[in-house]
């Protein structure tokens, strides 16, 4: 168990990392907007990931299946940052 949350620790800490890419990319005048967009979408999974949970194991009876579900998207989320995410720079806009 204390691996387990170790990891899981480790995982909160990493979500700074998200913070200073937005940081970083945004455009100067957008920075707000692109954080309250990253914000969104962060908040989204944690509104409808209980959800989600709740139908799995109401209809498993196990939190297996359910642990499986949350192991896929933080696969899927790591390898989207690994590959998707590409080379980091701010994203400028024409004053026009």
């Amino acid at each position: 168990m204390i691996s387990v949350f170790s990891v899981a620790f480790f995982g909160q800490g990493l979500v700074g990392l998200g913070w200073a890419v937005i940081a970083d990319i945004s455009p100067r005048s957008l920075m707000g907007v692109t954080g309250g967009m990253f914000s969104l979408a962060a908040n989204l999974g944690g509104i409808v990931t209980p959800s989600v949970v709740e139908v799995i194991i109401s209809a498993t009876g196990s939190f297996a299946w359910a642990l499986a579900f949350i192991g896929v998207v933080t696969a899927i989320r790591s390898l989207a940052y690994l590959f998707i995410l590409s080379d980091v720079f701010r994203t400028e806009l024409d004053p026009g």
